[in-house]
């Protein structure tokens, strides 16, 4: 018999791209999401609820109507500029959301959880690469959000049988090679898609935010990582837990750092189109520089990425973008 799981946020990027691998995989696949930055359409595989984290009654009713055997928790706002102005917003939609998800999770006697964190835990970090035991010091309310979640997490494995594999991503690019999938949101400010959006003429130029920061070229300094690469390691992830894993904390990353003009150098020469680039302030709660360790993810999990390179993130997300403006056939 199929495995049942439950992905919420799984019409989202990220969610998404986890999502298809799933249903290949031989998964049976419940997504919960308020498709409020995702899209139903990109849900290729399983069933899709349309609900809320929020609504505590709901969500108790969905996994009452299932047996899940394990919970994908991908559902949260992610914008750090925003989370800065609009902090009430984001404890609630991604900590306390967490809680909600975890109750349920308890009464329904689920103890497999995968939860996606983020690099934003570790702050202005004083070491890069930054590893897992590196000390949690995030400077802005998004960081703060995500980490207080993983102290959810914790604190109620300890209480009980739940078992976790908490997954802190650095900055997360690129879109299916086949082309079924990508970011849909129509106002993302990832770096490669803001860039490709100048490219492809929907907006007039892009801006640099920081160009005094410490690093060799003073801009931000980030490690990239393939949407394809980081999906694969929740199902990675999702099989150790199965095999009976202990809980783990694991940074996705590929360990080589790019700064904000040598993408933006890299976007220009794929894309053949050389866009202007406004240079502008930095903007709150933004480190100099983030790169990650991932020893640790390939030691434990197995991991083996396929996709470790910055000209296949950016040709991929640039191919995607014109086939959502029909410039390419699907």
């Amino acid at each position: 018999m199929k495995k049942k799981v439950l992905v919420t946020g799984g019409a989202g990027y990220i969610g998404s791209h986890v999502v298809r691998q799933l249903g290949e995989a031989d998964y049976d696949v419940v997504v919960f999401d308020n498709c409020s930055t995702g899209s139903p359409n990109s849900v290729l595989h399983g069933e899709l609820i349309i609900g809320d984290l929020a609504d505590v009654d709901r969500l108790y009713q969905i996994l009452a109507q299932h047996e899940f055997s394990a919970v994908l928790h991908f559902a949260a706002s992610l914008i750090v500029p925003e989370s800065v102005a609009r902090p009430l917003d984001y404890y609630a939609n991604n900590t306390r959301n967490t809680l909600n998800l975890l109750r349920c999770c308890s009464v329904m006697g689920i103890n497999q959880f995968i939860f996606s964190s983020t690099a934003a835990v570790y702050g202005e970090a004083q070491e890069n690469p930054v590893t897992e035991s590196t000390p949690t010091l995030p400077i802005n309310p998004y960081g703060r959000s995500k980490l207080m979640s993983e102290w959810l997490i914790q604190d109620y494995a300890k209480a009980s049988s739940l078992r976790y594999v908490i997954l802190r991503y650095f900055n997360v690019a690129g879109a299916e090679p086949g082309g079924r999938l990508g970011q849909m949101s129509p106002n993302a400010t990832h770096l490669i898609r803001a860039a490709c959006d100048a490219a492809l003429k929907r907006k007039p130029e892009m801006r640099i935010f920081g160009t005094d920061f410490p690093t060799p070229d003073g801009t931000g300094i980030r490690d990239y990582i393939h949407v394809e690469d980081l999906a694969a390691a929740h199902l990675d992830a999702l099989r150790y837990l199965e095999q009976g894993g202990e809980s783990q904390i694991l940074n996705c990353g590929y360990g080589q750092g790019y700064s904000v003009r040598q993408v933006i150098e890299r976007v220009k020469a794929i894309s053949g189109v050389d866009f202007p680039v406004i240079e502008s302030d930095r903007r709150p709660g933004d480190p100099a520089c983030v790169m990650a360790c991932a020893e640790q993810i390939r030691k434990v999990l197995g991991w083996q990425p396929k996709y470790n390179d910055l000209d296949q993130i950016v040709y991929t997300t640039l191919a995607w973008e014109k086939r959502k403006d029909g410039l390419i056939s699907i």
